[in-house]
């Protein structure tokens, strides 16, 4: 018999409703030391400390799967972009709303909130914000619930009771700096941390704390001279690049921001992410590569000495953030184990790295109407770029693919291992892009470009697709009205789980990709699903909440089309599907 409840909570208004009703992949880097995957927890943002999003759940099977249920909801209070994930450890559940990020613990016996923490922030913020005020949810140490607020503070919460135990600042909003990213817990010693802000010029940067006290153990900045970019003698690349492949000094406004996810691999002690745009979109005000923007880092967790970094867009001229997550699998080439390191990239390119030296096995475009370049070389690791869809000042390139926003944007791909597929949930817009002059201020928009977005080829925004990143190749493709700017989960049954931004969660099958299910949430979608089980149950959850960059228009009331960094127009329709909105809503069988 199913329990209806309804629970209130008086606390910051919010109310707790229960609603009722060749190559070959082999196997995956050590998540923690405890067996949390086993027992149905979700300890981690990214499931693991390889980002795969996959859990050996399989209660909820490809046949029973149409059975799923709402067993209960709960409002976060919040009404901006929700993206992130709850974390299920123990007999309680954790998650992070959007802006004012409320943090809730959530008893799962009973469904009462143990605590909520509401933290006292600066409301510039606010104003500096550039994609809307989302965060991508909270992590887990030491008996430590850990959140960064969009005022750029990282605080620690006794995840018994809610009381705060330290709090450090990481950001500036006056400088334009933000934080949106969820932290990463390693080696229950270090807590992973980057900054957003690179359309406000600002120098990004990734900063490990100690998780005991909140003292900084290291920061690494993304360009500069090595000491500040943390790049050793010993160093897999060019030295001295943050300084030479810039002019002057327009490095020290040069972005490269930090504010998309992190892995870790504890046999190798590496930390990898990825570091975004260069400062000002007009790529004619600083010529050269701009490096260490647009890279994929390995950094030592210990101190932060880079081990290697590969550039993937070298002088973007188009946007394309390099800060999408890196899933850890192990492949097996030509009957020998290699450690890789799978990329889905803003500029349309999927790419299988080795992680212990950074080079390049594969890179394929994975939506093919990308056409700002034809391929990637393999010997250099460089993009052969069309010259006609370079952008400069004073020129208004057209129908350049992928837009700004990218194949895909943060939103998470899952690792299905029973398939040896990954599911990528991706963008579909085109762009037109003009450049312009822009001064630095700090704390003022440095962007410099004119941007408009629509419908890619075809006239989808958005597809979920089966990538084989041993070759390189497109499985299927679920096309999409929008963009699929929510996660993948995958389960051990075969069934992936996604939610898109007109509302809809779906389970479809992770080998074909036919749909089996799906349910109308209350906003849109641009979170991502998770799974936990509790007295034996099998749940998926997922935030409902629609935003984010690709959901601009509605979420800040905008209309001019060029608004919102270009994104207003690839979405001026969406208000005709989703209403704003901020639950969490709980399934079972």
């Amino acid at each position: 018999m199913k329990r209806k409840l309804a629970l209130v909570a008086v606390i910051a208004a919010l109310a707790l409703v229960v609603v009722g009703g060749l190559w070959k992949t082999i196997s995956v880097v050590p998540q923690r030391v405890s067996a949390a995957d086993m027992s149905g927890e979700w300890v981690m943002p990214g499931k693991d400390y390889a980002n795969t999003r996959y859990s050996t759940l399989d209660q909820i099977t490809p046949e029973n799967v149409k059975n799923l249920k709402v067993a209960w909801t709960m409002s976060t209070g919040a009404t901006r972009g929700h993206e992130g994930q709850p974390l299920v450890i123990n007999d309680t559940m954790y998650f992070q709303s959007a802006f004012p990020n409320h943090v809730f613990a959530v008893d799962l016996s009973d469904l009462r909130i143990k605590w909520e923490y509401t933290p006292k922030q600066d409301p510039f913020a606010v104003s500096v914000a550039c994609c809307d005020l989302v965060n991508r949810g909270v992590a887990y140490g030491d008996g430590k619930i850990l959140m960064n607020t969009l005022d750029g503070h990282v605080v620690a919460l006794n995840a018994s009771d809610g009381r705060v135990l330290w709090n450090t600042k990481n950001a500036d909003p006056e400088m334009g700096q933000t934080m949106t990213d969820a932290p990463l817990v390693v080696k229950n010693r270090y807590v992973i941390v980057g900054v957003s802000g690179g359309e406000f010029g600002v120098r990004g940067y990734l900063t490990a704390y100690d998780l005991s006290n909140g003292r900084r153990a290291w920061r690494a900045y993304s360009e500069g001279p090595d000491r500040d970019v943390l790049i050793p003698a010993s160093f897999n690349g060019p030295k001295n690049a943050g300084i030479r492949t810039w002019r002057g000094d327009e490095w020290k406004v040069g972005g490269g921001t930090t504010w998309g996810w992190y892995s870790y691999d504890p046999e190798l002690n590496l930390v990898y992410y990825g570091t975004g745009n260069p400062g000002t979109w007009n790529p004619s005000q600083r010529p050269g590569d701009n490096k260490w923007s647009m890279t994929i880092f390995a950094r030592n967790a210990d101190t932060g000495e880079a081990k290697w970094g590969y550039q993937m867009t070298p002088h973007d001229a188009w946007d394309y953030d390099g800060i999408n997550e890196m899933i850890l699998v192990d492949l097996d080439i030509n009957g020998q184990k290699v450690p890789a390191l799978v990329h889905f990239d803003r500029n349309g390119f999927g790419y299988t790295l080795d992680r212990r030296n950074g080079k390049l096995l594969v890179a394929e475009k994975f939506d093919p109407s990308v056409n700002w370049a034809t391929g990637i070389d393999m010997a250099s690791g460089r993009p052969h770029v069309d010259a006609s869809k370079e952008t400069r000042a004073g020129v208004n390139v057209t129908n350049i693919c992928p837009a700004a926003m990218g194949s895909k944007d943060q939103q998470p791909a899952a690792w299905d291992p029973k398939d040896d597929y990954f599911i990528v949930p991706t963008n579909h817009n085109c762009m037109d892009y003009k450049a312009f002059s822009v001064k630095y201020k700090s704390g003022f928009p440095f962007v410099g470009a004119i941007v408009k977005m629509y419908p890619g080829p075809g006239g989808n925004r958005g597809a979920v697709i089966a990538w084989d990143p041993v070759h390189g190749k497109i499985v299927w493709t679920d096309k999409e009205r929008f963009p699929a700017w929510g996660g993948v989960l995958t389960t051990a049954s075969g069934v992936a789980f996604y939610g898109t931004m007109d509302g809809w969660i779906k389970a479809i099958s992770a080998k074909s990709g036919q749909e089996l299910w799906k349910f109308h949430m209350p906003s849109g979608i641009i979170a991502n699903p998770m799974t936990y089980t509790h007295d034996g149950k099998q749940y998926i959850a997922l935030l409902s909440g629609v935003g984010g960059w690709a959901g601009i228009g509605l979420a800040a009331g905008l209309t001019e089309p060029t608004a919102g960094l270009g994104a207003v127009n690839a979405a001026q329709d969406l208000k005709s599907y989703v209403n704003l909105g901020g639950d969490l809503v709980v399934f079972s069988l």
